[in-house]
């Protein structure tokens, strides 16, 4: 008897027209999808996690991480629409519900999504950032949060218009919005794209010597609006991202040796002999000089009052003080070897000769034979 009262309690009784019993059964169903997904989510994070420790890869153990972060309260949805699929529910609570399944997917992609570019990112930024933490943190908090406010807008829109919402016209006012704004701060904004395409293209990090124009210095730090430069004279120089980029930027950290074109001049009393010795002796000074390689040495040409040599030759310490170190011993060697050879070097000269013209014999009724004068002309 109490097991027929109780069978008849489960049919008879109902809520909003569906008997207890079908209720009962939805909520076993539920609880057991959310045990089961959630055992699929564990499984699915446990073997990219085994893949990522067996190969190293960065894909595996994001997958890893954005599939550990799965909402619970989210499975917890996604099972109770599972047991509700159960029920013989009126077609206008089943629209619903098929409304919600969607919110729910896309809401929980959305999550994986915005999981991802934080992880994406940091750690791409992090293998380009080469020691710049401050300048790390505020890029990628930058683009994190711009990528992560387009994702949860496209999100929100396809929810709404899923949910029956015209949003033409929000989209619209978003648009005319959007120009408004970015017209009103287009320098700003390009400051702040510039020192994204910085911090990407890495044309130049903090440490390095660079030459932009006609400054030169140490760059000291590359912010979100301006980079600044510690100049050879000790006064720091800001200029802002968008005026770096628009320029020239010659970049003497990233050196690996240097080309050097030296020139040199000797008098025109050097002999023929002595002047084909010359690019030999300079040769031989050369590759006798530590980290230098030797190129050419030739006589260029014939100065007005010098013959003209011209040595090339290749540093290979990018240090500038190494350069000058070498350039300083080739010039003391290269004096010692040309006195050795009798041979000066030419200094600026000019030769001005005089030359007597014919007397300009000029008769006049004033002048006497004595007051004639000879003339001279100057070349």
């Amino acid at each position: 008897m109490n097991s027929s009262f109780i069978t008849d309690l489960f049919n008879d009784t109902s809520f909003l027209g569906i008997p207890l019993l079908s209720w009962l059964f939805a909520l076993c169903v539920a609880s057991l999808s959310f045990v089961v997904l959630r055992a699929g989510v564990s499984f699915l994070r446990r073997r990219f996690t085994a893949a990522a420790s067996r190969s190293d890869s960065l894909f595996s153990a994001v997958a890893a991480l954005v599939v550990g972060g799965t909402s619970n309260f989210l499975i917890g949805l996604a099972a109770i629409l599972i047991g509700a699929g159960m029920l013989e529910l009126p077609a206008r609570w089943a629209d619903r519900i098929s409304s919600l399944w969607f919110v729910v997917v896309v809401l929980q992609v959305a999550l994986w999504g915005s999981r991802a570019i934080s992880l994406g990112m940091t750690h791409y930024l992090k293998g380009r950032a080469s020691g710049q933490p401050a300048q790390l943190s505020a890029l990628s908090s930058l683009l994190m949060w711009g990528a992560k406010v387009l994702l949860w807008a496209i999100v929100l829109l396809a929810m709404l218009s899923n949910l029956g919402v015209n949003i033409t016209a929000f989209v619209a006012s978003l648009g005319v919005g959007g120009i408004a704004v970015a017209l009103a701060v287009q320098n700003i904004l390009g400051d702040l794209f510039a020192s994204l395409s910085i911090a990407v293209d890495k044309p130049f990090e903090v440490g390095d010597f660079i030459v932009v124009g006609s400054l030169a210095g140490t760059v000291e730090h590359v912010g979100l609006k301006t980079t600044r430069i510690r100049s050879l004279g000790g006064e720091q120089i800001v200029m802002a991202n968008t005026a770096m980029l628009g320029a020239t930027i010659q970049n003497y950290k990233r050196l690996a040796e240097r080309r050097i074109v030296f020139e040199f001049k000797v008098t025109r009393t050097c002999t023929s002999e002595q002047a084909k010795q010359i690019p030999q002796l300079v040769e031989r000074i050369v590759r006798d000089i530590p980290k230098t390689r030797f190129d050419r040495s030739h006589l260029k040409g014939f100065g007005e009052s010098s013959l003209d040599f011209e040595t090339v030759y290749i540093v290979l310490d990018p240090g500038y003080n190494a350069y000058m170190d070498i350039q300083q011993a080739l010039n003391f060697r290269l004096m010692d070897g040309l006195a050795e050879m009798g041979v000066s070097f030419a200094f600026p000269t000019r030769v001005v000769h005089v030359a007597s013209m014919p007397e300009v014999v000029t008769e006049s009724a004033d002048e006497s034979p004595m007051q004639r004068t000879p003339a001279t002309v100057v070349q």
